[in-house]
């Protein structure tokens, strides 16, 4: 009479542990993209490269993208990984380049940096520490998140500096909400594949950074 109990009580606990084991190598895996993203951006900054525009930076983007979706369960798919965060972090070298090329640009570099830094293990922590489920939200981002896609293309082709502006703080919110949301979706078991996760949270913290230094650019005068 007690094995049901049992059996419950087991599945949970392999269920805990496949929570922990994706939560710890997403974590693992996302350390070491944004150090390799960093390195691809140092170095893409020291050749003073030029930026390789944005019908090339879509195209890597999404292709790059769709190969890790493809191949998320293989081994593959974490060269894909590291292909596109390196490829992300040479696009990010002419931004910073242009950026710190202003007078008080490293400090606003410095200032998104730790912006990021905080939104993000701040937002983690309280994921994970308080548990709660933040599943409601996936629709509302998806949504967000295309408009606001869109809306900034339309901000870069016909060149509005204001509605360029809007994007960059309605991305703020957004990526705040998406890291929400993929950290609480790993802890309640809606996502299992730690590659997929780390791709969301690494996409989240780079958006949430280029935001944060246009709208640190524009609100010191600089942009």
């Amino acid at each position: 009479m007690n094995s049901p109990i049992i059996s419950t009580t087991t599945s949970r606990a392999g269920s805990a542990l496949d929570t922990n084991r994706v939560l710890r190598n997403t974590y693992s895996l996302l350390s070491m993209t944004l150090l390799f993203s960093a390195l691809t951006a140092s170095v893409s900054m020291t050749l003073n490269l030029p930026h390789p525009g944005i019908l090339l930076t879509l195209a890597g983007y999404f292709g790059l993208l769709f190969a890790t979706t493809k191949f998320r369960n293989s081994p593959l798919g974490l060269a894909f990984v590291f292909a596109l965060t390196g490829f992300m972090g040479y696009t990010l070298g002419p931004i910073l380049n242009s950026y710190l090329s202003l007078s008080n640009g490293g400090e606003i570099v410095m200032t998104a940096m730790a912006g990021t830094g905080i939104i993000f293990l701040g937002l983690s922590a309280y994921a994970l520490t308080t548990q709660k489920d933040f599943s409601f939200m996936g629709s509302f981002l998806m949504v967000g998140i295309i408009m606001g896609f869109l809306a900034g293309l339309a901000a870069l082709f016909f060149e509005i500096p204001a509605l360029s502006l809007t994007v960059s703080a309605v991305f703020v919110l957004l990526m705040s909400g998406l890291i929400l949301y993929e950290t609480s979706n790993i802890i309640h078991g809606g996502e299992t594949n730690y590659i997929m996760a780390t791709v969301t949270l690494y996409v989240s913290i780079f958006n949430l950074f280029t935001s944060l230094l246009h709208l640190l650019g524009f609100m010191n005068g600089e942009q």
